[in-house]
């Protein structure tokens, strides 16, 4: 059985940080302590380094099948090794969507061959498959998703009675994507009518307003508190939403949780003139005050998870005009270091940013034995150089779409090794596709 020891690294790992040495044996943790010896064990020197479970990436488009123009899950799985990812979870807004369990079990099938890091897949909701997602195997797949709001193709759910049936009988957890479709339209025919097809992006967070989004997600939260339902809302945009959620409670006993995106906390609505169609994004990037209460709710705990929504393009449909460009971009490379200048810059601590991104996810969908580093569990762990300068361009972009809004950013932290399930998948520049990750397992009744 092949073996690894990592030796002096400074291990973030449940609200600590101590200085360690972690043996990987085979796909699992065998030993954490001060100090291990192992004959035969490869050795990884991580003096001056973090050592931390590998991020989980609830919200991610890999574009495959239907939309591989944009993305596959091997491209885009690549990425999110190089990026410290080691777990993602994808949504039904391929195509065609993945609204049957015979076609959510193709894309598993794909994942199986083609994925290098793990993998769960959302079933979709539509508004008359209602009967086809209570067949959902809750032990195998991460969970239920639905767009109240037509944010991609026609995947709108909109019934008031699909919304009641949905809410009150799917036994385990929905994530939702929450913008009030009736407001969108009204702004778009109100915008248009004024500025014309030639409209200027950085009307988008005028027309995916705070409005749209407050009365979704609103609406959605009383949904799950009529019916008890476990809801996660997606992408949280706006202040306003923020005040909807609890910090009161542990998050294992939380029934409704929410997620913040790195780009609605890196960027915010000045961006627009520099960056244009490359930070369009449904829910929209809004303003300066929206971006520091989503980082506030996050460190309170109001907002439980950080993840990408990692939605790749390519620059030629970006370089549409407003109503012509799709909403998304690619992050999923960049999550990690992007957050670490947070770090860096102290508006977030190194063991919270941890809890974000890799505890929480793995608590809220019930992961089994990932997410933390921990004896016993899978050896998903990323070594991170807190002190490594790099600038993201072109040629370092792995994403299919090859570019990123972070271009030409200079980055002070950088991913070193990236272990999936104890094999080294990413290596100092280097990608190993040699083993693919694996289906998520979930500790469900």
């Amino acid at each position: 059985m092949n073996s690894t020891l990592i030796t002096n690294a400074k291990i973030v790992n449940e609200s600590t940080v101590f200085e360690g040495d972690v043996l990987i044996k085979g796909q699992f943790i065998e030993k954490i302590d001060r100090h291990i010896s192992s004959s035969g064990s490869t050795i990884v020197d991580a003096k001056g380094k973090f050592l931390l479970p590998g991020v989980i990436d609830d919200q991610v488009h890999f574009r495959e099948p239907g939309l591989t123009h944009k993305g596959n899950i091997f491209t885009e799985s690549r990425a999110a090794v190089a990026g410290g990812v080691t777990s993602f979870m994808e949504m039904p807004n391929t195509s065609p969507p993945a609204f049957t369990q015979q076609l959510l079990e193709d894309k598993y099938q794909i994942a199986a061959r083609t994925s290098l890091a793990n993998y769960s897949f959302y079933m979709g909701a539509s508004n008359d498959n209602l009967e086809e997602v209570l067949k959902t195997n809750l032990k195998n797949v991460c969970g239920l998703k639905i767009f109240m709001g037509s944010s991609t193709g026609n995947l709108l759910v909109d019934d008031p009675k699909t919304l009641e049936g949905i809410f009150s009988r799917f036994p385990s957890l929905i994530a939702t994507h929450c913008e009030d479709e009736p407001i969108i339209r009204k702004n778009t025919a109100e915008y248009k009518e004024r500025y014309g097809d030639d409209m200027s992006v950085k009307y988008h967070p005028q027309i995916r307003s705070e409005e749209a989004c407050y009365k979704s997600s609103s609406f959605a939260v009383d949904l799950a508190k009529r019916h008890g339902t476990k809801l996660h809302i997606l992408h949280i945009s706006s202040a306003k939403e923020t005040h909807l959620f609890d910090n009161s409670i542990p998050l294992e006993k939380k029934k409704i949780t929410a997620e913040a995106c790195v780009h609605h906390l890196w960027f915010n609505d000045q961006d627009y003139d520099r960056l244009g169609m490359l930070i369009k994004w449904n829910p929209a990037i809004k303003t300066e005050a929206d971006q520091k209460e989503i980082l506030a709710a996050l460190l309170d705990d109001r907002i439980d998870v950080i993840a990408t929504d990692h939605a790749p393009h390519t620059l030629s449909e970006k370089a549409n005009k407003y109503f012509q460009a799709p909403s998304g971009g690619p992050l999923i490379q960049h999550s990690l270091v992007a957050m670490m200048e947070f770090v860096r810059q102290k508006k977030i601590s190194i063991e919270r940013m941890v809890q974000k991104m890799s505890h929480n996810p793995a608590i809220l969908f019930e992961i089994e034995k990932r997410g933390f580093i921990r004896e016993g569990y899978f050896a998903d762990l990323v070594l991170v150089d807190p002190d490594q300068k790099w600038q993201v361009t072109k040629e370092n972009i792995l994403a299919r779409c090859g570019w990123s809004p972070f271009e030409g950013q200079q980055f002070h932290s950088k991913v070193i090794n990236t272990w999936i399930s104890g094999h080294l998948a990413y290596n100092e520049g280097k990608i190993n596709d040699g083993k693919m990750g694996e289906r998520l397992q979930f500790m469900r009744s």
